[in-house]
């Protein structure tokens, strides 16, 4: 009996092999063909290490050029056809919408996931009209849509898109393996971290400036910054380096030995994300969090019990609760983070993710067969 085939379609390398590896993982040990259309990436020779099929594909992440996006999906259609697969498995807009809309035309059944709405989406406009108009016309004949998070939900549920079809899941879920608890750090020098694309949405801005405020006031602190400059804040993260304001470390493989030196992660991110990844990795280490009171970060925490929540674009707010942190004592800070732990042990698990892909991906195979 041929193997079935299953094809991933994603933006970035990083994309499926930080969050979707383990989905990989499972599929290939179960006998199932792999293949991954992205980008490519360092992670993709992990991938095909792990006995994945690799087919380099140019996207245009934030690109808004027709012609490239015509092209994209005359693509995917090529590749479809090419592969046969049983199942195609999308994530990400372009991927969701050109995938889907291949995938439709070749009548080849097919899975997406909202990994966050996206700027484009959640701001009024022209651009959100349209996209709106490509996702129905997308999802027409879908067999499941994940979301990460309720109100992303609620957004296509008020759109009217692939009713019926919608499936919850926490997020990407966490490896607890890969991110197992870490032993809390009892230096007295306290130590924050901000680990993300370098963007203005994701709240560089205000991190900077409670980092500006905090440091003059408390000396014994630290803040550090890790992640790929998406925008243009090279510069001022170097400069502020210099005063020793911040560390900027850069883009980072490995972030567990930043977490393990961090008593605290930062993110005031105000980006419209699925669920945060960041924040469930330092969550699963055992590390406090301080975020944004806003869908995609305040589904992992528990305010005031493993973390502290701050209203979006303030760092005013973000200050005070940087202050408030830096007030508890050591053994409190501690007990935060572990009950951050028991948090995402209960409700992130990445097993309850690729569990409910598996789920529908043999729900697939049964009816195609059927």
């Amino acid at each position: 009996m041929t193997a079935k085939k299953v094809l991933f379609l994603v933006n970035h390398d990083v994309v499926i092999y930080n969050f979707r590896r383990e989905l990989v993982e499972r599929l290939i040990n179960e006998g199932f063909e792999v293949y991954i259309s992205s980008p490519y990436g360092e992670r993709i020779d992990d991938l095909i290490k792990m006995g994945s099929h690799f087919i380099e594909t140019s996207i245009e992440r934030h690109g808004t050029n027709i012609v490239n996006d015509w092209k994209l999906l005359r693509y995917y259609k090529r590749i479809m056809k090419k592969i046969s697969p049983d199942v195609v498995l999308t994530y990400t807009i372009k991927p969701n919408i050109y995938g889907g809309l291949a995938a439709q035309s070749l009548k080849i059944p097919y899975i997406a996931n909202i990994t966050g709405l996206g700027t484009a989406l959640e701001k009024e406009g022209l651009l959100q009209k349209i996209l709106i108009f490509l996702y129905k016309r997308a999802f027409k004949n879908i067999k499941t849509v994940f979301f990460q998070n309720k109100e992303n939900q609620q957004f296509f549920e008020d759109k009217k898109i692939a009713l019926g079809k919608h499936k919850l899941i926490p997020g990407s879920g966490v490896n607890l393996d890969y991110f197992s608890l870490l032993e809390y750090p009892k230096s007295e020098t306290i130590e924050f971290v901000f680990i993300s694309r370098i963007m203005r949405e994701k709240g560089i801005e205000e991190y900077l400036e409670a980092a500006q405020y905090i440091r003059q006031k408390y000396p014994n602190t630290r803040f550090h910054v890790l992640g790929f400059c998406e925008e243009d804040y090279e510069g001022k993260l170097l400069d502020l380096q210099k005063k020793g304001i911040i560390q900027y470390h850069g883009m980072q493989r490995d972030i567990r030995k930043f977490l393990r030196k961090a008593h605290c992660t930062i993110h005031p991110s105000y980006y419209p994300e699925g669920i945060s990844n960041v924040l469930l990795e330092s969550a699963a280490c055992g590390r406090p969090i301080i975020t944004t009171d806003r869908s995609g970060c305040r589904e992992v925490v528990d305010d005031g019990i493993n973390g502290f929540l701050v209203r979006e674009k303030d760092s005013r707010d973000l200050i005070h609760k940087i202050e408030k942190f830096l007030s508890l004592s050591n053994e409190k800070k501690k007990e935060m983070g572990l009950a951050g732990r028991r948090k995402v042990e209960n409700e992130f698990d990445r097993k309850i993710v690729v569990n409910n892909y598996m789920q529908q991906i043999k729900l697939v195979m049964k009816n195609k067969d059927g």
